[in-house]
Order: structure tokens, then C-alpha cells, then sequence
């Protein structure tokens, strides 16, 4: 049994690292299964001290491709200073500004390809972000069938998940959390207001899984505050839980105690949708039935217009895709200034 909460948790799910910075990595006391990331921390790396001149070098190298080549091959460069600390896969993200646009997130997503396997990072070991939009999500079918996983991003709603199962995604990340906050909860799993949702979801993919044998999406829970989400996401049954730097930290310090958690979650089974056990019987009363017509629903025809109009019709989904979008946009368009300056300069 662990000692603290972080080791604990490890052996209830994945820990994925959501942070950059390999030494940080390396001084865990757990080796993170997957690293991901998104345009706020390449940002934020491209000004690291260690980092300035692999920037300036991929300028050099990429001034004549455009700016979007050199923030490729840096976003790149960066995961490679990682992957030796963890045991899976390096996640980035597409171009949130293209997060409506099939061509240039395809576009975007062919360029990383191209990026990795120059840096000698095979297919088995990374995995490309794209927001849950209509359109991205068709370029994420596209992308799989191309032989590159994805991930959809920014998720809040089942119709979002459903879709990315009929895209192929290797995984999902819903935000447990937007940027608009209610206080923090003393038992997330029965009183958060995206519990129900995430359940929900749980469940429908268990239920794909059985009636189809194809493979679903794993669920990679991600935007913690508290360690008692974190819990909350063990005791769902989530394959992963995206964590941030600060958490990571406050866990690996907390000594575990049972008492610490409203509810406990089980062991790490071989396979999440095959092997799980059904939810523990406090949370039974968040599990609502899906509407069989939304399992019947084509989300990705006519360029993902289904889909898009079922997040229309959510307002949270609507709008905490917006925050997420908005976020990511204000970071990407800072690391293209700061790399068109420095090709104004080559």
C-alpha cells in the first residue's frame, strides 16, 4: 500500500503528468505513465533558461516553413526531453484556433507526425490532442485511420464522448473543472456537478465495448483542483488522471488515510471496460440512462454538424468549450509572436 496519496492513487489508476519540464518528472516519487500537455505550457517551456537556444536552433532551421513549422518542431523537441521519465505516451495538442477547421487541424496533425518520426519517436509513443468539435473530431478519424492516435480534448458532454468513440480515439479527456468555479467540495464524486456526466459516460462506453468488441476511448480525467477529485476519478473507474504540477506535488506530501476520501476506488484492472466492476453503489443514483437516440446519432456526418449541434443545444458544454478554446488560443498566438520576432531577426 502507498505510503502517500500519490502512490495510492497510482495503484487505483494512471498518473499522467500534465507538465513539461523533465526534471520535475524525473524527481516524482511514481514514474508518470503518459506526459501531456497543451499551447499554455509549450508556451511557458520556450522560456525556460534551458530551452532558449533549441527555440533559436528550430528557427534557424524552419525560418523558410512559417512560423507553425518552428512551434511544431519546438512542441516536439520539448516532449523528447521526457519521454525517458515516463512509461507510455507524449501528448500535444492542435492548433486550438483550426479547432473548427478539418483541414488546417488535419493539416496541423500530419505536421506533428512528421516532427515525431524525425525525432525518432515512434507511433506507440505519442498521441495527438484535438479539441471535440465536429470538425476536429473528422480529422481525428482521418488522422487514426492514418495511423496516428488521438485524444479528444475539451470534452463536457456525452454526445462529444460518443463521437470520439466513432472517431477511433484512442482516449478522452473531460475537464472535470472550467475556468468558471463553484467552492470546492468535500465528496466531488457525489456532489460535482460534472460526476453525473462523467458516470455517464463510463457507462456508455462499457456498454459500446459489450455490444460492438471494438475497442473505446480511455478515459483520462483532467482540471483537478482538489486531491479529493482525484479520488473521485479513482473511484469512478477512469483509466487515467490528468494531473497538474501543483497537485502532483501536494500528493506526493499528503500521508495516505483512508478517512482523507468520501469513497474508495478499486485496483487497477487489466482492461477498464472489460474487467471493472460496476459503480460502487453510494454514486449508483448519478447514473442516468442515455436516450437510446443519442447512441443512434452519426456525429462525425456532414463535417461533424451533428455533433455540433448537440453542444449547441448544452449550454455548459457550450460554453466551458469556449473557456478552454479561448485559453488555449491567447497562449498560441503569444508563442507566435515571440516566434515570428525571433525569424524577423534570423
Amino acid at each position: 500500500m502507498g505510503n502517500t496519496w500519490l502512490e495510492k492513487l497510482e495503484e487505483q489508476l494512471n498518473i499522467d503528468v500534465d507538465w513539461m519540464d523533465p526534471a520535475f518528472s524525473k524527481g516524482l516519487p511514481i514514474v508518470p505513465n503518459d506526459m501531456t500537455s497543451n499551447q499554455l505550457w509549450v508556451d511557458i517551456q520556450m522560456d525556460h533558461p534551458d530551452n532558449v537556444e533549441m527555440v533559436r536552433t528550430a528557427v534557424q532551421e524552419y525560418k523558410n516553413e512559417g512560423w507553425l513549422a518552428v512551434y511544431t518542431r519546438v512542441s516536439v523537441l520539448l516532449t523528447r526531453a521526457n519521454i525517458d521519465n515516463i512509461k507510455g505516451r507524449v501528448l500535444l495538442q492542435t492548433l486550438p484556433s483550426e479547432a473548427y477547421n478539418t483541414d488546417g487541424t488535419l493539416a496541423h496533425g500530419r505536421l506533428y507526425a512528421r516532427e515525431f518520426a524525425k525525432v525518432g519517436i515512434s507511433t506507440d509513443r505519442y498521441c495527438l490532442k484535438i479539441p471535440s468539435t465536429g470538425p476536429g473530431l473528422v480529422a481525428a478519424r482521418i488522422l487514426e485511420s492514418e495511423g496516428v492516435r488521438t485524444l479528444g480534448t475539451a470534452l463536457f458532454g456525452l454526445p462529444q464522448a460518443i463521437a470520439c468513440s466513432q472517431a477511433g480515439c484512442w482516449a478522452i479527456s473531460p475537464y472535470y473543472n472550467g475556468r468558471i468555479l463553484t467552492a470546492p467540495l468535500a465528496d466531488p464524486a457525489a456532489e460535482h456537478p460534472m460526476s453525473p456526466r462523467l458516470v455517464q459516460i463510463l457507462d456508455i462506453y462499457k456498454r459500446l465495448y459489450v455490444q460492438t468488441g471494438k475497442e473505446q476511448p480511455l478515459m483520462k480525467l483532467a482540471s483537478f483542483r482538489t486531491a479529493q477529485e482525484v479520488m473521485a476519478a479513482a473511484e469512478f473507474g477512469c483509466h487515467s488522471a490528468t494531473v497538474s504540477k501543483e497537485l502532483l506535488e501536494k500528493l506526493a506530501q499528503m500521508p495516505y488515510n483512508a478517512s482523507d476520501a468520501a469513497g474508495q476506488g478499486p485496483p487497477k484492472v487489466a482492461h477498464v471496460y472489460r474487467d471493472s466492476g460496476p459503480l460502487p453503489a453510494r454514486l449508483q443514483n448519478l447514473l442516468l440512462l442515455a436516450p437510446t437516440e443519442l447512441l443512434n446519432l452519426d456525429y462525425l456526418a456532414n463535417n461533424g454538424s451533428q455533433l455540433q449541434l448537440c453542444i449547441a443545444a448544452d449550454p455548459l458544454a457550450q460554453e466551458r468549450l469556449n473557456d478552454a478554446l479561448d485559453l488555449f488560443k491567447g497562449a498560441e498566438a503569444r508563442s507566435r509572436v515571440k516566434i515570428e520576432a525571433l525569424m524577423a531577426r534570423a
